[in-house]
């Protein structure tokens, strides 16, 4: 599986993901990249999305595409024992 992490997340957690393909925002040179062009970009390279964005999904239209995306939340995984 092709996974990307949004550039809000830790660079450090690609090397935590094992048995995938991990690649950051920044590993693309997307840096920067507005969230709406960004999206377009991962939907041509990548199965899965993982952002600690919330607003995210209101704030753009997801593209007709097979990559899923996924939240991350460290207030989430802090509360699981």
């Amino acid at each position: 599986m092709r996974i990307l992490l949004d550039e809000s997340l830790p660079h450090d957690l690609a090397a935590l993901i094992l048995g995938h393909h991990v690649s950051t925002v920044r590993d693309e040179g997307w840096t920067g990249v507005k969230n709406g062009k960004l999206l377009a970009l991962a939907a041509t390279k990548f199965d899965v999305f993982i952002t600690a964005d919330r607003n995210l999904e209101f704030q753009q239209t997801w593209p007709s595409c097979h990559c899923r995306r996924g939240l991350a939340s460290s207030e989430e995984s802090s509360a699981r024992p």
